[in-house]
This record gives structure tokens, C-alpha cells and sequence, in this order.
């Protein structure tokens, strides 16, 4: 069984419909689990321990939520020093109130320090969600599932 770990940060609400979304999507795919965590109760070992990672965060003052940033905080040394991490695959979804480009650049920046690998175009929704919305997002998480069970990331 591959896991997918699906971490964010919400305070209205929004960011963690998203996520659920992903979460189902992953949850879906035959040979796949999600794990569904708030960034500010994921550890390290949840890290460690999933084959796929998506990253939810919202967009403040152009940059990603502190609690997603204080997961990368929290995680880093040990596990990028050990290379425990190398190219596991992660994709981002971001609400942006503004573009979330700076949100994201932010990510990814981090991202490329883990050495994570990038596997699906990140998904940046400014404004209300729609079904459309969380279509993509399950599709998101549907696709980093698929791919860690059949092997391809």
C-alpha cells in the first residue's frame, strides 16, 4: 500500500476543502492510502514514511502560510541530510488571494532544497471553490497516488 501524505494549513476553511479533496482522490486509487494532516501536526516520521507528498497552503502576504513553512522547519536537517527524502515526489496547491506566485516560488524553493520531484503542475485557485476546483484536486491526488503504486515517480 503506498501513502500519500497530504499536509496544509487553513484557518477558514477553504485550503482544507482542497485538501480533503486531494486526500479522496489519493484515498480512490486502488493500492493507495492518504494520510490528511495539518501542517502544525505532521511530524517528520509522516514525512519519512509516505511515498508521495501534496503540500496545501494558502497565500499570505505573498508568501506560504508560517505553519507550512514551520513543517519545513521541523523536518529539514534530519531529513535532507540523510538524503532520507530524495526525489519523493510532491505537487502544491495554493489559495491565493492575491496570484500566489509568491507562495508558491517559496515552495518549490524548498521543494529543491529537499530535492523533492516535482510530478504535477501546481494548482494556484484564487477566489470562491467550485466543483471544477476540487475536480482538479482530486484528479491531483488521484495522480500522484496512481503513480507511486505503479512505480513511475
Amino acid at each position: 500500500m503506498k501513502t500519500i501524505l497530504v499536509i496544509y494549513h487553513s484557518q477558514g476553511g477553504t485550503t482544507e476543502c482542497m485538501a480533503r479533496a486531494v486526500a479522496d482522490g489519493a484515498a480512490g486509487m486502488e493500492g493507495a492510502c492518504a494520510v490528511l494532516k495539518r501542517a502544525v501536526e505532521a511530524s517528520l516520521d509522516d514525512l519519512l514514511s509516505c511515498d508521495g507528498l501534496v503540500i496545501g497552503s494558502p497565500e499570505y502576504f505573498g508568501y506560504m502560510a508560517g505553519a507550512v513553512k514551520d513543517f519545513f522547519d521541523r523536518t529539514y536537517e534530519a531529513g535532507h541530510t540523510e538524503s532520507r527524502v530524495f526525489r519523493k515526489p510532491y505537487a502544491v496547491f495554493i489559495h491565493a488571494g492575491n496570484d500566489g506566485t509568491g507562495a508558491l516560488a517559496s515552495i518549490e524553493r524548498i521543494g529543491r532544497g529537499y530535492t523533492f520531484k516535482k510530478i504535477y503542475e501546481p494548482l494556484i485557485v484564487c477566489g470562491d471553490l467550485t466543483d471544477s476546483v476540487l475536480a482538479r484536486c482530486e484528479e491531483m491526488g488521484q495522480t500522484i497516488a496512481a503513480g507511486c503504486v505503479a512505480g513511475i515517480y
